[in-house]
C-alpha cells in the first residue's frame, strides 16, 4: 500500500544526512521532522533547515529501492519550502508583466479622463445656473425700470383735501368767454364777399396808395 512507508527506507536517516553534506554544511541540517511516501519502495525524508533567512524551509532526501531485498539508494536532495515558509511570488514572464503594466496605465488614464469630464460638466452646470440667476435678476430689474415714474406735478386727492376747498368751485363753465379784441383797422372792414373768398386790403393801405398817387401828380 502507498500510504505505508518502507521500514528499510525509514531506517537510513544517517545515509540521507550524509547525502545532504554534498550540497550544504552539516550545521545547517536540523532534526528529522517527517517523511512523505512517494510510491512503493520510494520515500522522502524531511530535515529541518537551520540556515539563516530560511525559516520554515526543509532539506529533503528522496530514497528508493528496487524491491524488498535490494539496498536503499539516494535519488535526489534539495531545499524545499514548508507550509509556513516565506517564499517569493510566482515568476511571471517579462512580456506578461509588460502587458499587465500597459493595461493598468490605460485604465488609470481612462479613469482620470472620466473624472476630468465629470468636473467639467459640474463647472458648466454651475455656470449655467449662475447665468440663469443673473438673467432672472436682470429681468426683474427691467420690470422695475418699466414701471412708469409718478408725475411730480400731478395732484393727488390728498392735495385737494389739504387745501380745504375744491379748486373748481366758483367757475361757471356755461359762461361765454369774452370775444377777442380785433385790430381797429380790420374791425371797420366788411367781410369779403362769398364769391371772392378774400378780405379787402385795410383802409390804411388804400389811403397810403391815394397819397402816393397825388404826390406823383404834383411832381409831374
Amino acid at each position: 500500500m502507498l500510504d505505508q512507508a518502507d521500514p528499510t527506507l525509514l531506517a537510513v536517516v544517517d545515509q540521507a544526512r550524509e547525502a545532504l553534506l554534498d550540497i550544504t554544511p552539516a550545521d545547517t541540517i536540523g532534526e528529522l521532522v517527517g517523511h512523505v511516501v512517494e510510491g512503493e519502495h520510494v520515500l522522502t525524508l524531511l530535515f529541518d533547515c537551520t540556515m539563516p533567512g530560511y525559516p520554515g524551509w526543509r532539506w529533503t532526501v528522496s530514497l528508493s529501492r528496487v524491491d524488498g531485498d535490494s539496498l536503499p539508494s539516494v535519488l535526489e536532495t534539495e531545499l524545499t519550502p514548508g507550509d509556513e515558509a516565506l517564499v517569493a511570488p510566482d515568476w511571471i514572464p517579462w512580456s506578461d508583466r509588460l502587458a499587465d503594466y500597459r493595461t493598468a496605465q490605460e485604465l488609470a488614464a481612462a479613469v482620470a479622463a472620466a473624472e476630468t469630464l465629470d468636473t467639467d460638466d459640474d463647472d458648466e452646470s454651475d455656470d449655467e445656473s449662475d447665468d440663469d440667476e443673473s438673467d432672472d435678476d436682470d429681468e426683474s430689474d427691467d420690470d422695475e425700470d418699466d414701471e412708469p415714474d409718478e408725475d411730480p406735478l400731478a395732484l393727488d386727492d390728498d392735495d385737494f383735501d389739504d387745501r380745504g376747498e375744491d379748486v373748481l368751485d366758483g367757475i361757471d363753465f356755461g359762461e361765454a368767454l369774452p370775444a377777442p379784441v380785433l385790430n381797429p383797422a380790420e374791425a371797420d372792414e366788411p367781410e369779403a364777399e362769398a364769391d371772392g373768398g378774400a378780405r379787402r386790403p385795410p383802409a390804411k393801405s388804400r389811403r397810403r396808395k391815394v397819397v402816393l398817387e397825388e404826390d406823383s401828380e404834383h411832381e409831374g
